[in-house]
């Protein structure tokens, strides 16, 4: 009797210690929010913790081939989450299933996600429909008209959006868009400064997706960027908010120039010394 008591007080303290999951996580969300919880750090991931797991993250992922008409009853935010969602756990799968990466192409570092062949081009089952990666994070611009989306998008590289370590759900969505996109926007290596030269060193990604920003943020900038481009006009007001006043002060002169940088493709890794 002694033994079952200590045994069911082990069990009892075990279970308080694991993570509740967030009020209004769907269930087929909470075992992929545990896996993100214990395996992201900072946007960087345990791949190697990862590879082991990678029976868990296509059970999730076909979880997340609901019929069109399931998918078409859910709410917009439901249905964000859902291709967010599904779109970093199919970048964690692929990266698992090929880790450690040693590409040989000299056009991307050797531990890039780019060196997997078709990592980008691959179909897979979402939402009833048969799509890439690539085609996914289309339909997510032109369906819900919100590039933020693009600033929740792992990618799998050090210059995309910062992996949360949580799933992503409509009962916080619009808290995650807006937290991940002042942390973009704002990181060093996306909007440099170079008060001396009278530069600004932006991220490409803005101009690979330069019509979904400028339509929506462009007619947001402050009036004294009226001369600039739409897609400078709509980096700046998703910026400057976000800066140091001196910063704002320096910007709103309006006498630098705007240049795109080079994007960081190497892998957003915390195994095995990080990313190298």
């Amino acid at each position: 009797m002694t033994f079952r008591l200590i045994a069911v007080a082990a069990v009892t303290v075990l279970a308080t210690q694991l993570p509740a999951p967030p009020p209004g996580l769907p269930a087929r969300d909470r075992a992929y929010d545990t896996l993100l919880d214990t395996n992201v750090r900072d946007g960087l991931v345990y791949y190697n913790a990862m590879k082991a797991q990678r029976a868990q993250l296509a059970s999730y992922i076909a979880s997340l081939d609901v019929s069109p008409a399931a998918f078409e009853a859910m709410p917009r935010g439901a249905q964000m989450s859902l291709l967010v969602n599904a779109y970093n756990a199919i970048v964690l799968h692929t990266v698992a299933s090929h880790y450690p990466i040693a590409g040989r192409s000299d056009a991307f570092p050797r531990n890039s996600i780019r060196q997997i062949p078709g990592a980008f081009e691959r179909k897979h089952r979402v939402a009833g429909r048969s799509v890439s990666l690539d085609e996914l994070e289309r339909w997510l611009l032109d369906a819900y008209q919100d590039p933020r989306v693009i600033f929740l998008l792992g990618r799998g590289a050090v210059d995309g959006g910062r992996l949360r370590s949580e799933a992503i759900y409509a009962g916080r969505l619009e808290e995650q868009l807006a937290s991940s996109t002042a942390e973009f926007v704002k990181r060093a290596g996306h909007f440099r400064i170079d008060e001396g030269d009278k530069v600004i060193t932006v991220t490409p990604l803005y101009s690979w997706r330069s019509d979904d920003f400028a339509a929506a943020y462009a007619d947001k900038a402050d009036p004294v960027f009226e001369n600039r481009s739409p897609i400078e006009r709509a980096i700046l007001a998703l910026t400057i908010g976000e800066l140091f006043k001196s910063e704002q002060a320096w910007l709103r002169e309006n006498a630098f120039r705007m240049a795109f940088g080079e994007f960081d493709w190497r892998l957003n890794d915390l195994s095995g010394g990080g990313v190298n």
